[in-house]
Parts: C-alpha cells; structure tokens; sequence
C-alpha cells in the first residue's frame, strides 16, 4: 500500500465495526514484532519515543527528532500507523505534511485543554495538511477534559468532553480520543455525545474491557505509555534476577 492507500485503510478500520486495537510502539523494532504478532495498525507513544530517547514528555523533545523516529516506525511495516504528535509543535499543519512525509497516515492531536477555538482551529490545519499532501489523514482529536479535571464536577467535565469531541468531529477528525480511566456510564455518554464509533480510549489498569468497549460503540483502544512500562518491568525484573545468578528464562526468541 502507498500512504494514501494506508491512510484509508486506517479510516477503515475506524469506522469498521469491530474494535480497533493498537498497541503502542516507540522504535522500528518494537514496531516490526508488534506488526508481525498480527496487528492491522499501529499507534507510537510519545511518552515512550521521548524516553527512549533522553526527554521528558509534553513536546521537550524536539520535532525534528519526533518526526524521525515515527518515520522510522513506518518505514519498518507495512501497515498503518498513527503517530502522537502531541499538540502538533505549535504548527498542527506542519508537524503533520512532516510526519505524512515519513509515511505516517495518521496522529493524535492533543488539545490540552487550550481554549476551543484555538483546539479547533489546530485540528482543522492537521485535516487540511492531510488534503494537500493528497492523504486522507486519520485525525485521532484527543482532548484531556477528564485528565485535567481536578475537583470539578464529574458532570461538567463530560460536558467538556463532549463539545469539544463535537467540535473535532465537525472540523474534520474521524475520532476523538478521550484519555482517562472512564467507567461504563461515562463511555456510553461519550458515544452517545460524539457518536458511535467516534470514540477513542485508553486502557490502563482497570479499565472496562475491550468486548464491553466495542458493545458500546468505542472506535478503537490503545495503550499509551503502558507497552513500554510493561516491557521494562520485564526487563528490570529479569536484571535483578540475573545479578543474583538466575538464567535467562526459557523460550526467549529472536524477534528481530
């Protein structure tokens, strides 16, 4: 598939009925064994891109970098894949021809909580960059309403989410990600709000299970930064273990 190929193949695969699961890659090597363990898309995080390579989160890795690495991820499958690009650099429109220049077909677009317009106006420059470049590209508008709620009313805060994911939709995004350990009845307002199979989430510890999300009308699931925490875990714990005078555990493979 060329990009534009890829990018209506990911758009599919969001508006299909079954539930679309992407797990969170940060490197071209944890993006070819997640591709070749049987995914149709992928999505990077950029919590785990920034770690992996020295930087906190929230944009202080430069964009240069950013874009290269996720154009490193695309370049390593032959599927989809979405890229966070955070809050688009300053420059939604920019940051996404770069990353379509690199074979990514898709992103998520962090509002953070800015004032409406200014979100919107963000997310509309993404979809139109898309346009230009000839990419049907897969706009994943996130909003934090529900990560930056503080003490404000439950209530309030899915109102927040709801006009916000409204008004994404509106400007040209095919889904909106809503981050957040969400509960059933929040998760049906939201579908019910922005509409079935507008709807993104996160799963982290807890969180309703992927059957009960696609009976609710979610659109897709991903992972965040938890992939990478997993994986480290494993690789903290096997380091303990093999300080101490333990083994390699049976059955490592060659995935690479």
């Amino acid at each position: 598939m060329n990009t534009a190929e890829k990018a209506t193949e990911l758009l599919r695969l969001h508006t299909d009925p079954e539930l679309l699961v992407v797990v969170n890659v940060w490197d071209a090597i944890t993006a070819k064994v997640v591709a070749d363990a049987g995914s149709a898309a992928l999505a990077t995080a950029s919590h785990s891109i920034a770690a992996t390579l020295g930087y906190p989160d929230g944009e202080r890795i430069p964009r240069d970098l950013m874009i290269d690495m996720v154009g490193r991820i695309a370049a390593a499958v032959d599927i989809p894949v979405s890229a966070d690009l955070e809050s688009g650099y300053g420059d939604a429109g920019e940051t996404v021809r770069r990353a379509i220049g690199v074979g990514v077909v898709g992103a998520n677009l962090e509002d953070r909580m800015m004032p409406l317009a200014d979100a919107v106006a963000a997310v509309a420059a993404a979809v139109a960059a898309g346009e230009a470049e000839g990419v049907p590209f897969v706009v994943n508008a996130r909003t934090d309403a529900f990560l930056k709620a503080g003490d404000r009313d439950r209530a309030d805060v899915l109102a927040d989410a709801i006009e916000r994911g409204r008004a994404f939709v509106d400007a040209g995004a095919p889904c909106v990600f809503v981050p957040g350990k969400l509960d059933e009845p929040t998760v049906v307002a939201l579908v019910e709000g922005i509409g079935e199979r507008r709807v993104s989430v996160i799963h982290v510890p807890g969180s309703l299970p992927q059957p009960r999300l696609a009976e609710l009308g979610v659109a897709r699931v991903s992972f965040g930064p938890f992939t990478q925490r997993s994986a480290l875990t494993h690789l903290a714990d096997l380091t303990v273990d093999l300080l101490a005078g333990g083994a390699l555990p049976e059955g490592v493979r060659a995935l690479n």
